[in-house]
């Protein structure tokens, strides 16, 4: 039996190639996303652990913010002075970095990242945790000069002796490039200028006696965790924040986590979509190959073969395929993670292909996805062929299980799809998000195995309303294709899963997109009442001179600001909630809308004040009147008066809880130096809004980072941000149509093996060639458009309760994107006919003879 496996194997490995590279698909995505984010992480671990000081003394961090506020935490500088002198310290150092600045060189074009990686300004400062090294000319000495670091100067053209303009929060000014520095171990891609320690003070804090943190080194015999404990005990552990350099590296590599996370779980997510679609593909070849062997099974059973070894047989089979998938997989793995490391370094993170981490946790992942894959999905197939009688040897058909009822698949489909639609619709009643998140995704699991479950009773009615004008535009030629589909409903259904899985994926984030889109956009237009919004293109606030250069423009009216404050509000349920709060000039009513449930913006924006939104207020028990304890960072505390109650909660859906706002006064007293985020900018009366762009554009012409925007401006932003999920969802989309793909051709070619004799017959009584190509385009079209349908309808249903989900976040509007779903039912007809190229091509050259005689 182990040889007759063998050979079985080779004799077919033909047509096992294509489930082959389906789990070769599944295991690259696995270990290359493996191999990519332990490579960074490892690579990252290395430079925190070599660029952090045994131990830093920073400012306390107590209050977090979901926006960039642009208030700079510091510590006083003379804490340096102090902490030399503690025992077992054997220096210190004042450090200033800050990471709000904007440069630019003499033809006002910003010199940093491309990507969104910081631009760093600090202080040089030569130790032995030093991120960079002099490489050319000579370090800072004074106000007026600054050393670049190599990546940057190289990607933007600046050269020693070439002039650059900061735009530091304090005020904007001038340096000239006296040095060029390197990085010790790896760019992260940050741009890096260094100015002397005064300068850096002076620039970028505004006052020489600040520091952002102090650097501390252990003498000789001290670990860092006993540094720390006395440090600790000198300045006091309740105002400053104490880290040694594992707890350092380990707080900034939780920094950097996020951004690994997101590509990880982006890459698993395309391994779990092929890996699904594999399993169609594999479950339909393993049925047709054990299909076509009805005979050599039945032949091998009558021979002695006990049911037993012949299911043996066959997941022998699979094993082999998946053991050879996954290798293939593996190596394929190892080349997609060094493609996105040299693509990370064409952005300029720096990372080095042969410092690529595999783990054993890497090959193991790759061949328990691939071989595990291969087995489950042949398993029922090996079932099957396990049951052929010894009977069977002796038949002509080799077509096994087509006829056979579907009574099983009725009843578990309608069990499984009964509790789907139970909990989709409990998820469009649901009032809580988590609950309804929940709910939607269990839903969306049962009803796609249940449309799973249940395809093969759909082909017949479907594929007969498809595939209802092909006899009248193709005559005989499109019936023979319509009842090719219809004549194995189970081959159908598995075929046309796979490219289901991924249509329905499209159809449902569509939607979701398309009504996010919609709602914003009338959440714009309802609030947005400014003619113009001034922002920084990052949204980081910017420097008070915008403001002052806004002010002075010709043809400006009203202007108002906005700045941010991280905030933790004490509310009457017992819950501390943080969130960002925004502070507002009195004018406000005259550049936004705002449905006010109680009181106004005057009581709203009045000192001693705030506003919330009333959904956020009641669910907490806040009334008009309440007085809430509000603590701002940095640690001041006041107790505001709930001035005003409105129904303005579409911030929620972007990570800003409540609604939370006051008066611009309120801001600058508890947190003092706080920047402008943004301001609202009306035409004076007499000036068009095109001739006040003009003037405000001319007028911050030398703050390339300063943007001015209206109403269709914010809107294009919302929709290029929303493009970016789209962007993803596409990707999918490709890599599930690759595959399904690939379960056609698989299909069909098998299917034409399966037909060589009737395929003869045809030829033989005058079907030409053409007609014959013509049949099995046919029948793949009407395959792909009823996966199309099926999935179309499924992801419709799917996208319609993720908006409900939305709704409870200020996403009201339900938008379904109709050209979109047009277009992929059209783009679904090319794939059918782009699958059915080569086994067409194959079936036309067949000798007919031979064809008719094929056993």
């Amino acid at each position: 039996m182990l040889r007759a496996t063998l050979r079985s194997f080779l004799a077919h490995k033909g047509r096992l190639l294509l489930s082959a590279l389906a789990v070769l698909l599944s295991v690259a995505f696995v270990t290359g996303s493996l191999i990519f984010s332990d490579t960074v992480a490892r690579t990252y671990d290395r430079l925190f652990a070599s660029t952090s000081a045994d131990v830093t003394v920073g400012p306390r961090q107590d209050l977090r913010s979901a926006v960039p506020t642009g208030v700079v935490r510091t510590v006083p500088a003379s804490l340096a002075r102090r902490v030399a002198k503690i025992d077992g310290v054997a220096a210190a150092h004042v450090d200033v970095a800050v990471q709000n600045a904007v440069v630019v060189n003499s033809r006002g074009r910003p010199v940093g990242p491309t990507t969104d990686a910081p631009t760093t300004v600090r202080n040089w400062e030569v130790t032995d945790h030093s991120p960079v090294r002099l490489t050319s000319g000579h370090a800072p000495h004074g106000d007026g000069e600054v050393v670049l670091d190599a990546d940057t100067a190289r990607h933007t053209d600046v050269r020693i002796g070439d002039t650059l303009t900061v735009h530091a929060q304090p005020g904007t000014f001038r340096v000239r490039v006296v040095g060029i520095a390197t990085f010790t171990t790896t760019n992260p891609g940050a741009a890096l200028l260094l100015l002397d320690t005064p300068t850096a003070q002076t620039r970028l804090l505004g006052s020489a006696d600040r520091a952002t943190s102090i650097s501390v080194d252990a003498a000789r015999g001290v670990t860092d965790a006993r540094l720390k404990h006395r440090v600790g005990q000198a300045v006091g552990t309740g105002a400053y924040d104490l880290k040694t350099a594992g707890e350092q590296a380990k707080s900034a590599a939780a920094s950097l986590g996020g951004f690994l996370r997101i590509i990880k779980y982006v890459m698993l997510g395309f391994a779990a979509i092929a890996v699904l679609v594999g399993v169609f593909l594999i479950v339909n070849t393993f049925a047709m190959l054990i299909a076509q062997r009805t005979r050599e099974l039945g032949l091998l059973r009558a021979l002695g073969a006990d049911r037993r070894q012949v299911r043996r047989s066959v997941l022998t089979e699979a094993v082999l395929l998946g053991l050879f998938g996954s290798t293939l997989g593996l190596a394929a793995g190892i080349g997609m993670a060094a493609g996105l490391i040299r693509l990370l370094s064409s952005f300029g993170m720096n990372l080095r292909t042969a410092e690529m981490a595999i783990g054993w946790v890497t090959p193991v992942a790759a061949y328990v996805v691939g071989v595990g894959v291969t087995f489950v999905a042949a398993y029922l197939p090996a079932r099957r062929a396990a049951a052929v009688s010894p009977m069977a040897a002796l038949t002509d058909t080799e077509v096994a299980g087509t006829g056979r009822p579907l009574r099983v698949r009725a009843v578990a489909g309608t069990l499984v799809g009964a509790a789907g639609v139970a909990a989709l619709a409990g998820c469009a009643a649901a009032q809580r998000t988590a609950t309804a998140v929940a709910l939607l995704g269990a839903g969306v699991v049962l009803t796609l195995v249940a449309t799973v479950i249940a395809g093969p009773l759909l082909v017949r009615p479907l594929i007969r309303v498809l595939g209802g004008a092909f006899p009248a535009l193709f005559g005989a030629i499109g019936r023979m294709s319509q009842r090719n589909a219809l004549r194995n409903p189970r081959r159908t259904g598995a075929t046309a899963a796979a490219l289901m899985v991924g249509l329905a994926l499209v159809g449902g984030m569509s939607v979701a997109s398309a009504s996010m889109t919609r709602s914003i956009d009338r959440q714009i237009e309802k609030t947005l009442g400014a003619d113009f919004v001034v922002q920084n293109r990052n949204f980081q606030p910017f420097q008070p001179e915008v403001t002052a250069k806004v002010r002075a423009t010709p043809g400006v009216g009203t202007v108002v600001r906005q700045r941010f404050a991280a905030v933790a509000v004490a509310l009457p349920d017992g819950r501390r909630v943080q969130t960002t709060a925004s502070g507002y000039d009195r004018r406000l009513d005259s550049v936004a809308h705002i449905n006010y449930v109680r009181g106004d913006t005057a009581t709203a924006l009045a000192d001693g004040h705030i506003a919330m939104d009333a959904g956020f207020a009641a669910k907490h028990g806040v009334l008009p009147g309440s007085v809430l304890p509000v603590e701002f960072q940095g640690g001041r505390r006041a107790r505001l008066t709930v001035g005003a109650l409105t129904d303005q909660d579409a911030a929620e859906g972007f990570g800003i809880e409540g609604g939370v706002y006051f008066g611009i006064g309120t801001v600058e007293k508890y947190v003092p130096g706080t920047p402008d985020a943004a301001l609202y900018v009306n035409a004076a009366p007499g000036t068009g809004a095109g001739r006040l762009r003009a003037h405000l554009e001319k007028a911050l012409a030398a703050y390339p980072n300063v943007q001015v925007r209206d109403q269709a401006d914010y809107k294009k932003l919302v929709h290029d941000q929303i493009a970016v999920l789209l962007y993803l969802v596409y990707a999918l989309l490709g890599l599930a149509i690759v595959i399904a793909v690939l379960g056609v051709v698989n299909t069909l070619a098998l299917s034409v093996v399966e037909r060589t004799r009737e395929i003869g017959l045809l030829r033989a009584i005058g079907l030409a060639r053409r007609q014959l190509r013509r049949m099995i385009r046919l029948e793949s079209v009407v395959i792909a458009v009823f996966g199309a349908v099926l999935g179309l309808a499924l992801g419709l249903v799917w996208g319609v309760c993720t908006q409900r989900v939305l709704a409870l976040q200020g996403i009201t509007t339900l938008a379904i994107p109709w050209s979109t779903i047009a277009a992929v039912v059209v783009g679904s007809a090319v794939v059918g006919v782009a699958a059915a190229l080569l086994p067409a091509l194959r079936a036309s050259r067949m000798n007919v003879l031979a064809a008719i005689a094929h056993e």
